[in-house]
């Protein structure tokens, strides 16, 4: 998923000597590789960066439901639909994962949820595109999912534990749901011709959008450097991209595809890939709510949440009448 913007940096960190015993606690925490749990102190802008950075994420596996859902009465197969059925099922379990992590930090899941709907907070752009043929599942799960998962393997070990925690179990699925989908464009370049172009035209739509869901340039991403100095985030925008790339680019041959970048090559100096320009216009644009499904997506969300108002209703209520039966039977 794309990282989620970050709160400013603030110039002028106070000195040792200036800092309560628990802020001292908290820094030593962070240096030796420690967990931050939920009833530990930390400071607010940490509390907030997380509760923005995990809702987000949190937003991005729900509404990432959609494009694959509107395929599941669509896959060409039996077989097909069963392992899309599971795929969206799993993004909705990891939904479930990060709202619960994020709710450790004193947000109730109302909160993160109103803020989905209404269009305040911000979920990964990447979903806002569509998926007109079955071969976009295969570029979602080798373009996306792998992105996904270049982005998310080093979160495993973000210094709020409930978070790190969380991810160990997403990363596993997110690897699963990156293989079905190589092998779904496996398939269709071993097919006909037009099966073939399907697989290339997918590829060439959504091989861009899966590069810029790591951020802005490093030199246009500054509040990068306070999330990778609370270990929350590892690497940056730059060098998660350039892993991604260098994934990409042996498995393209396997499959037979052509990345849609002429520019692409290694540079013999450095031995880092250099790529084309990323549309940057088209994907603050598209972060901005003005992308060809973003309100489709959230009319769609919306609608859901609505529908479900009975299921959250009579669940509470069941929760409710367990509850004083326990109480009177103590």
């Amino acid at each position: 998923m794309t990282s989620p913007a970050d709160l400013s940096l603030v110039d002028g960190e106070p000195a040792d000597d200036q800092l309560s015993d628990d802020e001292r606690l908290f820094d030593e925490l962070i240096a030796n590789e420690q967990r931050i749990e939920p009833r530990d102190w930390m400071p607010d802008a940490y509390r907030k960066t997380l509760i923005r950075q995990i809702s987000q994420h949190a937003h991005s596996e729900i509404i990432g439901m959609q494009p694959e859902g509107n395929w599941i009465t669509r896959a060409p197969s039996l077989k097909r639909k069963a392992i899309l059925m599971a795929k969206v099922q799993d993004e909705a379990g990891h939904g479930l994962y990060l709202y619960s992590a994020a709710q450790t930090l004193g947000i109730t899941r109302d909160e993160m949820m109103d803020q989905l709907i209404s269009g305040k907070a911000k979920y990964s752009s990447i979903f806002n595109y569509p998926t007109p043929t079955w071969a976009d599942m295969g570029a979602i799960g080798w373009l996306v999912d792998g992105a996904a998962i270049c982005n998310q393997v080093p979160l495993c070990r973000a210094s709020y534990g409930p978070y790190g925690r969380a991810m160990v179990r997403v990363c596993k699925e997110e690897s699963f749901h990156q293989r079905q989908g190589f092998e779904i464009l496996l398939s269709l370049m071993q097919g006909t011709d037009e099966q073939k172009q399907m697989a290339q035209d997918a590829v060439n739509r959504w091989y861009w959008p899966s590069l810029a869901m790591f951020g802005p340039p490093d030199d246009q991403s500054p509040n990068s450097a306070q999330s990778m100095k609370w270990k929350i985030k590892r690497f940056t925008n730059d060098e998660l991209r350039q892993r991604f790339v260098g994934m990409l680019v042996p498995q393209a041959e396997i499959l037979g595809v052509t990345l849609p970048d002429p520019d692409l090559r290694v540079d013999e100096e450095t031995g880092q890939y250099v790529i084309g320009e990323i549309d940057w216009d088209e994907f603050f644009e598209v972060l901005r709510g003005n992308g060809p499904c973003n309100a489709e997506r959230l009319e769609r969300r919306r609608t859901a949440h609505e529908d479900g108002a009975w299921v959250r209703e009579a669940a509470a209520e069941y929760a409710r009448k367990q509850a004083s039966k326990t109480k009177a039977a103590a």
